[in-house]
């Protein structure tokens, strides 16, 4: 054999052999309950991935990350998720392969409408709920819809090629409770559910392979331990079991980043009860591929949330 033939030979080899490059992930609202279960998992898959980014807000986000995770001060970025040149600037000189968005808009209680429900209670007063508010600059149509603009804006400058962003079910009912939370009386404020449907859209419209995970009710439970459903178009609210836990959520987030079957897909995520279906999900890819119908957004429309800031808005005009 010729000393080419060789070396064709020996690099046909290698190239079979050869591992897949592992993927750079950068994980926004690493400092949430959701966000950080993602980037540990991550974190603990250096064979598919490659140490972790994770953006947060403040200090105090990156200590929180740390007391769960193991991670270089470098892997952690501080930075605004509704300014694309904040992250932009923050990020520069990352080569990120794929993005996992698990920001979303946090409300605050008021803690004299807690203090009025223990006052019923003890009155023997039925019914009635907390009442909540956004805190400035955190609203769902700043950090929901601005911020998933400014996310994928700055991830198709940074040379993302694919999005995952955790959302939430229940996008095509403007009458659902969540809706009402930090509502004010001229209809802005709250809508938190039609805000993310509308980022979503964008996200669709991007030209970047995303995913789309809109989980039920959201568990604090451990993982691994549940059949996974999956559907589309908000028709598993009509099931008896519609929460998931926080854990399996990350875990479709890390499936779906290694998953072709994953790519371009829109879905609603809840699980049986633990002890009953069919038990674990384990075969990720079969499970994505059951995915049959896309998820529409142009049929069930709801209505347009009532914007409280201008047209076109952003945060780094507004700065």
């Amino acid at each position: 054999m010729s000393t080419t033939a060789v070396a064709i030979a020996a690099f046909a080899i290698a190239s079979v052999g050869a591992a897949p490059t592992p993927l750079r992930v950068l994980v926004t609202g690493a400092g949430g309950r959701t966000g950080v279960l993602c980037f540990k998992k991550l974190a603990e898959r250096p064979d598919d991935f490659a140490p972790p980014i994770g953006l947060v807000r403040s200090d105090a986000s990156a200590k929180k990350v740390r007391r769960m995770v193991s991670c270089a001060d470098e892997q952690l970025v501080r930075a605004d998720v509704t300014s694309t040149s904040a992250m932009t600037t923050a990020l520069r000189g990352q080569e990120i392969d794929a993005l996992v968005i698990c920001t979303s808009a946090v409300p605050k209680v008021r803690k004299l409408s807690i203090l009025k429900l223990l006052v019923g209670k003890l009155l023997r007063r039925k019914g009635g709920r907390p009442s909540f508010y956004w805190s400035g600059g955190g609203t769902p149509e700043e950090v929901d819809y601005y911020g998933m603009l400014a996310q994928v804006d700055a991830a198709k400058q940074l040379g993302v090629r694919h999005i995952v962003a955790v959302s939430s079910m229940g996008g095509t009912d403007e009458s659902n409770f969540l809706n009402q939370i930090g509502l004010k009386p001229d209809g802005t404020g709250g809508q938190i559910l039609l805000w993310k449907r509308k980022g979503e859209k964008y996200l669709v419209g991007s030209g970047i392979d995303y995913t789309i995970i809109h989980p039920g009710g959201l568990l604090d439970e451990e993982g691994g331990k549940r059949e996974l459903v999956l559907g589309v178009n908000d028709e598993l609210l009509a099931r008896t079991s519609r929460s998931i836990p926080r854990a399996d959520v990350a875990e479709l987030c890390v499936q779906a980043l290694l998953s072709d079957a994953a790519k371009n897909k829109a879905f609603d995520a809840v699980s049986e009860p633990e002890g009953e279906g069919k038990g674990a999900t384990t075969d990720f890819g079969s499970l994505f591929r059951s995915l049959t119908r896309a998820y529409d957004y142009s049929s069930n429309e709801p209505p347009e949330p009532k914007a409280a800031l201008p047209a076109g808005w952003c945060r780094d005009s507004s700065s």
